[in-house]
């Protein structure tokens, strides 16, 4: 994109256009709007976005990132991605970021409403009103107070609905393996397992991502192991509960009631049996739907759009190695040396790439899988030679080619607080290169195999093996004049004085094919190679 082509986001869904002010008000980008474009149109309309933005109506699918080679972030105005094939975009290095807090309020809201319509039979005695009947009798319900509620998951949404429950006087056991003893204690909720959470509560409610570990979570077996009488809630993800034997329990008197407001296949069937269940609340995926949650996603989703296209900020990405607050700030120096001692690394290397290991000392050890991440998207970059691989695909792709990667965490030293190695190895051998950051933001590369060096990380650099003799250094810088190559700055390093050493050299421009070949033909040079970082 040249300095003057503003961003291009594609908003392919309803989403608030208020709360697209942080992109809307910038003139480094264009908002393109176009809602309900079928699977054709959202595919042509991607092909020169940067970004495009949708909500859960609109479906990226590997088709339609075929031909969206300028596209670098996909936003969900929300916080599932279950519409969004992340495998494709990943594979393209395209970063899916989500706006998890906008819609947390309006979904803890809506799961106490649906609790309180289910127990207190609201739903039921409205439609009985409004036909004109007065039937006290019939709906009698049951107090929240004094209950037990389980959760399934305790994270934004679900620790939300656990202060509200217990307002209402319930006891709250929560199952949810990231749940620390501090958080609990502030939530005032008891850990406990997921077998426990199935058996001991009166009202289950499940607040998880839909996953292949957590789709049929709630099945036939933990339905049966409930208390008869039990209640279950799901304002999360279709799918996770599963529907058919909730129907069955319901059907037996296994179960009091449920509400739903997220179903397997949505929209929900006109004929399915759950539709003609008086024990039942059904709503069509509210969970969002406020004013404030879609002026708040909006919002979000727009920022870290924003973030990620001026900045390079995937703190919100749901595919690639999370950084996020001050720690990116401080990280992000470290990443542009990672990649460039990775690609370095590789460029000094024979044969296919087999193995990559990073290490890195420093003071953000959060920052570790990202830094790996940048060493390894270096590595392939130069092994592949794909420009493509970046920050959200590297991992995967080295993976996907059977290439393994080690990530080792060092204590950071006085002399360098942070500093970071690389090393690959391939069939014929191995190399490692090592930089630090000096100051705040002063990258150099330290080390190359052996070799001490003093090199900034980017530009163009040519890498010299020779004997240590007098007059190497004047025979490279001629046969470099006079191929019209410039040189900005020479290292030589040596391990012992007459031995091996090797040369780095900082140059304006790229020698050519033939340039390459007469360094490699000095007598005293036994290797030549160039690489761009």
């Amino acid at each position: 994109m040249s300095a003057t082509q503003p961003f291009r986001v594609v908003v392919a869904d309803s989403i608030a256009l208020d709360g697209l002010a942080p992109l809307r008000d910038d003139p480094r980008f264009t908002l393109d709007v176009r809602a309900r474009l079928s699977p054709d149109e959202l595919a042509d309309a991607l092909v020169d976005a940067d970004a495009v933005l949708v909500r859960s109506a609109t479906r990226i699918t590997r088709a339609s990132l075929a031909r969206a080679n300028r596209l670098k972030a996909i936003g969900r105005a929300g916080v599932g991605v279950d519409t969004i094939d992340v495998d494709a975009a990943t594979e393209r290095g395209i970063p899916v970021l989500t706006a998890p807090a906008g819609n947390t309020t309006s979904a803890a809201e809506l799961t106490m409403a649906l609790l309180l319509s289910l127990v207190r039979r609201v739903a039921a005695a409205d439609r009985s009103m409004h036909a004109g009947e007065w039937e006290r009798g019939r709906f009698a319900g049951v107090e929240l107070h004094g209950k037990v509620l389980g959760l399934v998951g305790a994270g934004r949404i679900g620790g939300e609905v656990a202060i509200r429950a217990r307002a209402f006087g319930m006891r709250v056991l929560v199952h949810d393996p990231f749940l620390n003893a501090e958080r609990a204690l502030a939530l005032g909720v008891e850990s406990v397992s997921l077998d426990d959470v199935i058996e001991r509560v009166d009202v289950l409610s499940v607040h998880v991502p839909l996953t292949e570990q957590t789709e049929g979570l709630i099945d036939a077996a933990a339905i049966a192991r409930m208390k008869p009488g039990a209640i279950i809630l799901n304002v999360a993800r279709g799918g996770i509960v599963n529907e058919d034997a909730l129907v069955e329990a319901l059907q037996s008197g296994q179960l009091r009631g449920a509400a739903l407001d997220v179903f397997a296949q949505e929209p929900l069937p006109a004929e399915h049996v759950l539709r003609t269940m008086s024990n039942v609340v059904l709503t069509p995926h509210l969970g969002a739907s406020t004013v404030e949650a879609q002026q708040n996603v909006a919002l979000e989703i727009a920022d870290a759009v924003r973030s990620a296209l001026l900045e390079g900020d995937l703190s919100r990405a749901v595919n690639a190695p999370v950084v996020g607050g001050e720690d990116m700030r401080r990280l992000r120096p470290l990443l542009p040396l990672a990649r460039s001692l990775g690609r370095l690394a590789m460029a000094l290397a024979d044969g296919p790439l087999a193995h990559v290991e990073v290490r890195y000392a420093g003071r953000l050890p959060g920052g570790l899988r990202m830094i790996a991440a940048s060493a390894v998207s270096g590595a392939l970059s130069t092994a592949l030679d794909e420009d493509g691989v970046n920050l959200v695909n590297a991992l995967p792709l080295a993976t996907s080619r059977g290439i393994s990667v080690d990530q080792v965490r060092l204590d950071p030293t006085a002399a360098f607080p942070e500093s970071i190695e690389v090393r690959v190895r391939t069939d014929t051998g191995s190399h490692r290169t090592g930089g630090a950051l000096l100051g705040d933001s002063y990258e150099r590369i330290l080390q190359v195999d052996d070799f001490r060096v003093d090199m900034p990380s980017h530009g163009a650099l040519l890498v010299l093996r020779n004997r240590d003799v007098p007059g190497v250094i004047g025979r490279v810088g001629t046969l470099l004049g006079a191929a019209g190559v410039n040189i900005a700055g020479y290292h030589q390093s040596r391990l012992a004085a007459g031995g091996d050493a090797l040369a780095v050299i900082a140059v304006d421009a790229a020698p050519d094919a033939r340039t390459l070949s007469a360094l490699r033909g000095l007598d005293e040079v036994s290797e030549a190679r160039f690489v761009a970082l």
